[in-house]
């Protein structure tokens, strides 16, 4: 079924801090004069590149295959018989399923100790197996949801966990809110949407910490559960909420939570001069300008990301 094999990795916290201090030592000496253990870097590191040859080992020599680091994902050109593997923390999957159509990806979760990996069904050891038998056809997938923010002018974003919509930087966002009957202009920092995948992400912190809030000034009750917010991955449904909103003469806050329905938009106009965005996944530099007058309409994405699962 498949022409060849893309393995996507990306780089360690090691490598980074390498990069920007041009050596292993000065980056030694820069974590242990900050009082961090270097070694807990360099273990991570090590596991880390232990996986990646790990998984070239495990890669059927009949099939062509590339590796490619993460940041080469927008140049980077995918074949449609192309099978997609993922080496990273969820993040990397997120960040490769923007730039596929219905190529699957095979997520491995190359550290269980420091990853959660909920976007991550495989481990190392279990990898090979599966890549010959979705080499082999036999395979099957999950689709992930995503969001599309439309603008006016014809611009268009998708994401696979979240959209944020707000200033580019500190500062309080302008514009109008509208979902179905329900508009207002707000004040606020910014606006979350999140799919049934990023229920897991943004979404779960903004809601714990707004309990602990609300428990603080007498709210009773039991904590909402990850359960309980959670839409699935393949979800027809948008959670959103406001973040900080701001009451005043001129802006509401009643319209500050909940979900977009199916085949319903929320519509966004911008009352920003000039420091209006949108971004998703957390992806800032990748970013639409929302300054005033510009109309965001934001529902379900026609596209989904397709995720092997360990159904068969």
């Amino acid at each position: 079924m498949f022409e060849k094999i893309v393995l996507v990795t990306r780089t360690t916290q090691l490598d980074d801090l390498i990069r920007r201090l041009n050596s292993r030592d000065q980056a030694r000496f820069y974590l242990q004069q900050n009082g961090i253990s270097f070694s807990e870097y360099e273990l991570a590191d090590r596991v880390y590149h232990q996986a990646v040859e790990a998984i070239q080992r495990q890669i059927p020599r009949t099939v062509k295959y590339q590796q490619i680091d993460r940041l080469q994902l927008p140049q980077y050109q995918f074949s449609t018989n192309d099978l997609v593997i993922a080496l990273g923390q969820d993040g990397l999957v997120i960040n490769i399923a923007k730039y596929l159509t219905s190529q699957p990806i095979l997520a491995i979760n190359p550290d269980p100790s420091r990853f959660d990996g909920v976007l991550l069904p495989f481990t190392i050891q279990e990898a090979g197996s599966w890549i010959e038998r979705a080499v082999r056809g036999v395979l099957q997938t999950t689709p992930i949801s995503m969001a599309r923010v439309t603008l006016n002018d014809g611009q268009t974003l998708d994401a696979v966990n979240d959209l944020f919509i707000g200033p580019r930087s500190h500062g309080s966002a302008r514009y109008h809110l509208q979902l179905g009957r329900a508009s207002e202009n707000q004040s606020s920092s910014g606006i979350i949407i999140s799919t049934g995948a990023g229920c897991s992400g943004w979404l779960r912190s903004i809601i714990a910490g707004a309990w602990q809030v609300s428990a603080y000034f007498g709210a009773e009750g039991i904590p909402p559960t990850t359960e309980q917010s959670s839409l699935g991955w393949g979800s027809d449904r948008l959670w959103f909420t406001v973040r900080e909103p701001f009451i005043s003469r001129t802006s509401q806050a009643s319209l500050v939570f909940g979900q977009i329905q199916p085949g319903e938009q929320m519509i966004i106009t911008s009352q920003m001069p000039d420091y209006g965005i949108i971004f998703s996944d957390g992806i800032e530099s990748d970013y639409l300008a929302f300054n005033s007058g510009a109309i965001a309409r934001i529902g379900l994405s026609d596209r989904r990301a397709h995720l092997i699962v360990k159904g068969q």
